[in-house]
């Protein structure tokens, strides 16, 4: 097994895991604890519309849904703090709009087809040099967020009292918002835009049931999170199973146990 780590492309594999395993953990805890769930999955099939996009142009599929998606998730904002309408349904009306667009463009273009499976489930040990580069860039812009992570905790447990405070809680609210798309396509190629949304919860549910603070629950969501990619690469390789798939059944396995041994409250 050890062997096969010396491998470029397990190499690869296990870097972009890791780096995506620790910036969706990290941004997981403030999707669960504000109860922004259905905003990572609407963003995860967004980012469909910007792979598609990616792929009509033949340009890189992530560097483009980047963009695309971010800017989906700000228009999600936008509308979110402009109208009355529902959170949900500003997440609900873009997320057709770009599964849509995604359809119709890989229709035009459909001898990418096949290309486009590969980011619907996942595709770890295809991860590219510059697959990995973006990974690496959205990793380095979550470490500069740290500087802001007290107000974005502040905002999430008392939102009124951090606006009473003067704190710019609805630029942060774009600010958090554009994070989450990001680290959404850093996760596509690592375990598919079906289950990217799986990635950001689940290991941040599990260090809820043992935190006692939110500082706490942040680095056990980063350790479940990379605890989940090493084993499940681990047992994909093993067991020759889709990868990103074995990600997610093992940080459910953990979820499952952390269940039965987290103290009760």
């Amino acid at each position: 097994m050890l062997e096969a780590f010396t491998l470029p492309f397990m190499q690869r594999a296990l870097l972009a895991g890791l780096l995506v395993g620790a910036t969706a953990s990290y941004f997981g805890v403030f999707v669960v604890q504000r109860r922004m769930s259905f905003l990572g999955s609407g963003l995860a099939h967004a980012a469909l519309g910007g792979v598609a996009l990616g792929l009509f142009l033949e340009a890189e599929p992530l560097f483009v849904a980047l963009p695309f998606t971010v800017l989906i998730a700000l228009l999600i904002a936008w509308v979110r703090e402009r109208t009355e309408l529902g959170g949900d349904t500003a997440v609900g009306i873009f997320f057709s709009l770009s599964v849509a667009l995604g359809v119709v463009l890989l229709a035009l273009k459909s001898e990418y087809a096949a290309d486009a499976m590969a980011f619907l489930f996942g595709s770890i040990l295809a991860v590219t040099p510059a697959d990995l580069w973006a990974v690496a860039l959205v990793a380095l812009l979550s470490f500069l967020t740290l500087g802001v992570w007290g107000r974005w905790a502040y905002a999430t447990f008392d939102r009124d009292l951090a606006r009473a405070d003067r704190l710019p809680v609805l630029l942060d609210d774009y600010l958090l918002t554009a994070m989450v798309a990001a680290v959404v396509v850093s996760a596509v190629k690592v375990v598919g835009i079906l289950l990217v949304a799986a990635f950001l919860v689940i290991p941040a549910a599990s260090a809820r049931l043992f935190a006692r603070t939110f500082a706490q629950m942040t680095i056990f969501s980063i350790l479940f999170g990379l605890l989940g990619v090493v084993l499940g690469l681990v047992f994909s390789y093993l067991y020759d199973v889709p990868s990103g798939a074995t990600v997610i059944l093992v940080e459910s396995a953990i979820f499952l146990l952390s269940l039965l041994v987290a103290p009760k409250t």
